[in-house]
């Protein structure tokens, strides 16, 4: 059995394939056409799964969309009576239920001659959410639990997964929704564009919560773990936001009301420079956000008592409240799939449909490799096609596999700053040793090289390592397996002077667990630079430069040449610059 997994007409759109209950494809459609978050139909992300699997659209026996519009729809009347919303607000929710309900045309239209024979199933947003999360994870049984802005007019669900079933036991409606809190206080901050709010996490750290009080007015915790915004300080729920969902760079705004200003004072421009209210501002928001969630998860492990939780949708990517679960609640495992937000809905629909027509559990996510590779041959092409450009490089084949790491290890040592281009790419938003830029975490200036010279970001976004799984409890104060970053952990008192580049100014580190057997290559080298410092880890952030992660070997050369990197590391070719 074949099945398409797609995100579609919304931010993040990707699309997967399931063949016989295995992930054997993945990958988001911004990588390939070279917009962040891009919105629309996954058109080119399809096409690879299709080439990567040898298929043909007519090969394809389900489709499976993480949408379904007839979920809650009594609840929706019953909203649209009450609440009365307006009348721009409903048509666009129209048109995009549309939109989704004509994919086998769409499909058709991109793939002309291809007969498409191929089942169409619409999967509520949260039951694909808490499948992406439950059904690739290594656990029998766990409470599972979905948190987003909002989908099928539902901000949250949880329940429980045994075996191949999901019990979805509760949700919370629209318009009440965590996602939609740290969005307006994203927007208020000043950081503008549609998935900004992981600076919000790195900003918080740099404040003191000193507006608990004043931000508790906008999310009110009630018994049982659940939550409620106060409308009056939101715009969501009764007006279309201006926004951009179809075949380009998603945008939203206009989240809160004057009556969040009324409350904070004037919100920041993204012109504007960041003081210290805002920074106190991003603190006390992470610090609500934290209250709420773990009001939630603490109650659902009372009422299932299971050690093992699964974790999905936007607020998921929360990689500092997920490094806490362990430590505030009775959780022992935690298990976020490499791309928890709405792309990973892609997955979660295959695997529903999968599920639901009998097919047994048979696989485990405990890598995020689904993307396209490149062999050895089609590089060195690219690198003699542009030896012009790189006339003040020198360029070596380096086949034997345990030089090239010791190699690059060593670079790294000395200081330098290394593409890293190898395998499959990374499925998700996080670098994970496949399309990375590597440094030596124990130097002080290299976050200010690496922000300013190569990403060109602000200033106090921290960076990430990638540690040996056999090393992350005598570097950490947690240890468990964090295959995706999607996890935050304290460094331990002892360590952080050692690795300066990678510990946040509150001593936390968002890292990357790295295993032999699912990167050969990436855990050698860093082994590699363990031999030579001492140091089991290195500086790990994503290939790229304010644009999507590179896919392709020539985005990895053109994105070398404009910055300031010594060496590309990419298959067996080594290019670096000249001193």
């Amino acid at each position: 059995m074949i099945i398409l997994g797609l995100n579609a007409f919304h931010a993040d759109s990707a699309a997967c394939i399931v063949r016989d209950g295995k992930l054997v494809a993945a990958a988001e459609e911004e990588r390939f056409r070279r917009v962040k978050h891009w919105a629309g139909f996954p058109s080119q992300a399809v096409a690879y799964c299709l080439r990567e699997c040898n298929l043909s659209l007519g090969d394809i026996d389900h489709i499976a969309v993480n949408q379904n519009s007839s979920a809650q729809l009594a609840r929706k009347l019953v909203y649209l009576a009450t609440a009365r919303p307006s009348l721009g607000l409903v048509l666009e929710r129209i048109l995009t239920r549309r939109a989704r309900e004509q994919l086998p045309e769409r499909l058709a239209a991109v793939f002309p001659g291809h007969r498409l024979r191929a089942a169409l199933h619409h999967v509520e947003h949260h039951a694909a959410h808490l499948s992406s999360a439950f059904h690739v994870s290594p656990f029998a049984e766990a409470v599972v639990v979905s948190l987003d802005g909002c989908g099928d007019f539902a901000s949250a669900a949880w329940g429980t997964g045994k075996g191949t079933e999901i019990k979805l036991d509760d949700r919370i409606l629209f318009p009440h929704s965590l996602g939609i809190f740290y969005e307006a206080l994203t927007r208020y901050l000043g950081f503008s564009q549609y998935g900004d709010e992981y600076k919000v996490m790195g900003l918080a750290p740099y404040g003191t919560p000193i507006y608990l009080d004043r931000l508790r007015r906008l999310v009110r915790l009630k018994p049982g773990g659940l939550f409620e915004l106060d409308l009056h300080y939101f715009r969501h729920h009764v007006t279309e936001l201006p926004h951009r969902w179809e075949d380009t760079t998603p945008s939203t705004s206009g989240w809160f009301s004057p009556a969040l200003e009324e409350l904070l004072g004037p919100c920041r421009r993204s012109e504007d420079p960041i003081d210290q209210r805002h920074r106190d501002i991003a603190r006390s928001a992470q610090a609500i956000y934290e209250e709420a969630f773990f009001s939630l998860i603490g109650s659902l492990h009372r009422c299932y008592g299971l050690p093992n939780v699964a974790l999905a949708g936007g607020c998921a990517m929360n990689s500092v409240a997920n490094g806490k679960i362990r430590r505030l609640t009775p959780f022992r495992r935690v298990y976020v799939q490499a791309a928890a937000g709405d792309a990973g809905g892609a997955i979660g629909a295959a695997y529903t449909v999968w599920h639901k027509l009998g097919g047994k559990r048979c696989f485990i996510m405990d890598h995020a490799y689904w993307g396209p590779a490149f062999e050895n041959p089609e590089i060195s092409s690219l690198i003699e096609t542009r030896r012009p450009d790189l006339t003040e490089c020198i360029i070596d084949t380096v086949e034997d596999d345990n030089e090239l790491c010791r190699r690059t290890a060593e670079a790294v040592a000395d200081g330098k700053v290394v593409g890293w281009f190898q395998g499959r790419m990374e499925w998700g938003p996080r670098a994970l040793g496949s399309r990375s830029i590597l440094c030596d975490p124990r130097r002080h200036d290299i976050k200010d090289l690496l922000n300013t010279k190569i990403k060109r970001r602000e200033s106090f976004r921290p960076f990430a390592p990638s540690i040996l799984d056999n090393a992350v409890a005598e570097w950490f104060e947690e240890d468990d397996a964090v295959p995706f970053m999607a996890q935050v952990f304290q460094v331990r008192d002892e360590k952080r002077s050692q690795i300066p580049a990678v510990t946040h100014v509150d001593g936390s580190s968002r890292l990357q667990t790295v295993y032999r057997h699912t990167n050969p290559r990436y855990y050698r080298l860093i082994e590699f630079f363990r031999d030579l410092t001492g140091i089991p880890l290195v500086l790990n952030t994503s290939f790229n430069e304010n644009e999507p992660i590179v896919c392709r070997p020539e985005e990895a050369l053109d994105c070398f040449l404009r910055t300031r990197m010594d060496m590309l590391v990419i298959g067996d070719m080594v290019v670096s610059r000249q001193v």
